[in-house]
């Protein structure tokens, strides 16, 4: 499963492991991404997407504010 949120677009960043003697290993920080199912109120179909928690917190408090972010994702989902 990839971690990229559908909606913010937040990604997976890129940083260092610091041990108690500095020495630096790299290390990915992932973004909390988890799968969500949404009912489009226009069509009623289902849409599944991975939302990063962030992203679900927003839409929560602003149900209206990714409105057209998700009919591209029931486009998608309609072309496969």
């Amino acid at each position: 499963m990839s971690k990229v949120c559908q909606l913010s677009g937040k990604r997976p960043g890129t940083g260092n492991n610091r041990s108690h003697s500095l020495r630096a290993t790299n290390r990915r920080f992932l973004p909390n991404v988890s799968k969500k199912t949404f009912i489009d109120p226009t069509t009623g179909k289902k849409v599944k997407m991975k939302l990063s928690t962030r992203a679900q917190r927003t839409l929560l408090k602003n149900p209206g504010l990714f409105t057209a972010e998700i009919k591209k994702a029931v486009k998608k989902q309609d072309l496969r």
